[in-house]
């Protein structure tokens, strides 16, 4: 906890420091050149998200399949880090963590809400970013994904964004008005989309199609500013179009941009431009979700492509990430090396694609090692815009800006944390502790969904491993490091401390295999 509260004081240290040089600007310049002085100091900021990304699904991290070339640009442009860390391995809460720069469990958005946010959203007493953003002058804009609240005390333009494109529940679909040629899996949505229509495999009637996808989406709507549109463009092409458009309309002056693409999300449709970029992958649901990387990828590619045109791109601090990594697809998604999926504790459901570009800025095409957290979005895009952390509470990630040009050569985030229900996980520094609920005896030989189920009486599994000597996660030595493990357990129980109890209960649960045994996870 004592790290915690280091990494805050640094941090607001480096804002003050940045505060003194706006007032001593102040001293020497005109009202009207101060504020133009403090606009050009001012990065432009982007978080883009992807839904679902697996750490293997694109190139920069070792994808032989999928050609992400702007994804690769934008590495090249920046860092590239390949122990970047998610707050849950599932959506909602991962989101939760980002924008409120505190862990979720703080104030009990633990679950994935799975409807229930219709009804409610994050708790009205958290602070999002970007409302500190327009508190430090930015013009703040939203498009994609929200999942974090559906009504208006919670619709993204309560929450500080001045405006708002996509969908406000956790997905919506892709297409809804398929041509020839476009592509849909002929599975089921998973959990998060059960209110989505699937499309039916081809041969199909694309008149019935059609009024199948309309009527999915309408059940989950394409809203703007809290208005539905009748959105027809391939999705994650309208959201590139809108994030072009919100670029161009505050070109000058500072804004901050939280894109959200839902790809490569279920439902895997894709149009025809995309599929046929990769005849050479012979399953069909991995060519669909490739042909889906590649597209928002090419939307990567335009939004820098705009900050070139319009002057914007060595002004532009720009961070890419995935929400968690990607589900269990029967090989249609990769983790690249990492063990486990979406949902596992395990690095594969954590562990994700983090990159950071802002040219000039920072070292260009720099491969860092270093352990960073989703976390450490909120107080970088802070301090870079010259912005104040609200000191009502504390934040649990750091400001990764003296990492990233290279000034701290120490570790970020030595210490990271995890709770979904009874599930506990905890990185110290190589180690990392899995504590979950084994499973009971009748779920020996299943694999699968345990709805309302209640494991705690069959007892506790505990998996350690030195990340240094099993990268992978593979061997155990829990039972030969119990020291270790009893310093971690003290570790986690001081850190429960500060957490609340969940808004609900998880209303799906899993059993999977881990380490050999059964255990019960909660999303």
């Amino acid at each position: 906890m004592s790290l915690i509260r280091k990494a805050s004081a640094a941090l607001a240290v480096s804002v003050s420091s940045l505060a003194a040089v706006g007032l001593s600007a102040a001293l020497w310049f005109t009202p009207a050149q101060t504020r133009a002085a403090a606009s050009a100091f001012k990065p432009n900021i982007i978080v883009i998200l992807a839904d679902d990304l697996g750490y293997g699904d694109t190139s920069p991290y070792g994808s032989k399949i999928v050609r992400t070339p702007n994804l690769d640009a934008l590495a090249a442009s920046g860092v590239r880090f390949t122990d970047g860390h998610v707050t849950h391995p599932v959506c909602s809460p991962s989101r939760a963590g980002l924008l409120t720069g505190r862990y979720q469990e703080r104030f009990g958005w633990e679950f994935n809400p799975k409807g229930r946010d219709k009804g409610n959203g994050v708790s009205l007493n958290e602070i999002m970013l970007p409302q500190v953003m327009k508190t430090a002058g930015y013009a703040t804009g939203m498009i994609g994904k929200w999942h974090l609240g559906q009504p208006r005390p919670y619709y993204p333009t309560a929450r500080g964004f001045d405006s708002f494109f996509g969908m406000a529940g956790g997905g919506s679909g892709y297409i809804v008005d398929p041509k020839p040629g476009d592509e849909f899996e002929s599975k089921g949505s998973d959990d998060e989309l059960d209110d989505v229509a699937q499309a039916q495999p081809a041969p199909v009637d694309l008149t019935k199609l059609k009024q199948q996808l309309e009527a999915a989406r309408a059940r989950a709507p394409i809203t703007r500013d809290g208005v539905v549109v009748n959105e027809t463009a391939y999705l994650t092409e309208a959201f590139t179009r809108e994030a072009l458009n919100f670029i161009d309309a505050h070109r000058r002056q500072p804004f901050f941009l939280y894109l959200a693409y839902n790809a490569p999300h279920r439902p895997l449709q894709v149009t025809k431009k995309y599929y046929d970029r990769f005849p050479d992958i012979g399953s069909k649901p991995r060519r669909i979700r490739a042909a889906m990387i590649s597209a928002m990828d090419d939307g990567i590619g335009a939004v820098v492509a705009r900050l070139k045109a319009d002057g914007l791109d060595q002004n532009t601090l720009i961070f890419f990430l995935s929400d968690n990594g990607c589900p269990d697809l029967d090989g249609a998604c990769s983790n690249g090396p990492l063990v486990g999926f979406k949902r596992w504790h395990f690095e594969g459901g954590i562990r994700v694609p983090f990159m950071v570009s802002w040219p000039g800025h920072m070292p260009a095409g720099r491969v860092d090692n270093r352990t960073v957290s989703s976390l450490d979005i909120f107080p970088t895009a802070v301090a870079a815009a010259h912005g104040t952390l609200p000191a009502d509470r504390p934040y649990d990630g750091v400001d990764l800006m003296p990492y990233l040009t290279g000034k701290n050569s120490h570790a970020p985030n030595p210490l990271l944390y995890w709770r979904a229900g009874p599930t506990f996980a905890i990185r110290d520094g190589n180690w990392k502790m899995i504590m979950a609920d084994l499973a009971p005896p009748e779920a020996s030989v299943a694999h699968g969904k345990a709805r309302n189920a209640d494991s705690a009486t069959f007892g506790q599994h505990i998996m350690l491993y030195d990340l240094t000597l099993s990268p992978v996660e593979t061997d155990n030595l829990a039972t030969q490091q119990q020291n270790t493990v009893a310093r971690l357990q003290g570790e986690l129980s001081d850190w429960n401390k500060l957490l609340v109890p969940p808004v609900w209960v998880s209303k799906t649960q899993h059993y999977v295999k881990q380490d050999g045994v059964m255990v019960h996870l909660y999303d």
